[in-house]
């Protein structure tokens, strides 16, 4: 299991625009690895648009916020247009990067077990290590909770 300090594990995927993202790309600035079980679903849509309207913050640290789900690049491009998301959405349909990041697991739900994305999220520092996990995320507030983890990482120490 991924802890705080470690590297980030790597990868490239095909983002809602269908084109290739690698994680290293995006090295020298902070970046936001929210990993969701499904596009357009409430507990899905009500992160994602916390984290939309939350946008502003990261901005002010120079963060990035790259959402991850199983869903398809075609899935992606109508959640992001549905809702209006200035971030980029990554399709993990093999669930490649949620297993290397340790968030696909057994769920549960109404007593059914199935296999799925762990609402998880990660904080990966300008270096490509993690600085900050958030387990088991509950999506109320949590965008805000990050933004505030991100920008109190940024403050230069005193």
């Amino acid at each position: 299991m991924l802890k705080e300090g470690d590297r980030a594990p790597t990868f490239t995927a095909a983002t809602d625009a269908g084109t290739p993202l690698s994680l290293s790309s995006l090295q020298g600035h902070p970046v936001v690895l929210y990993f969701y079980p499904k596009d357009d679903t409430s507990g899905c849509t009500v992160e994602a648009c916390a984290f939309r309207d939350a946008l502003p913050k990261f901005d002010g640290v120079a963060a990035t916020i790259v959402g991850v789900s199983p869903d398809t690049v075609k899935s992606h491009q109508r959640f992001k247009a549905k809702y209006d998301l200035p971030f980029t959405l990554v399709a993990d349909a093999d669930h490649a990067i949620a297993d290397s990041y340790g968030v696909w697991g057994e769920k549960q739900m109404f007593g059914r077990k199935y296999m799925g994305v762990v609402r998880t999220t990660f904080v990966v520092g300008p270096d490509g290590r993690i600085t900050k996990i958030f387990r088991n995320v509950k999506p109320e507030g949590h965008a805000e909770e990050v933004a505030h983890v991100v920008a109190e990482a940024a403050r230069p120490a005193r």
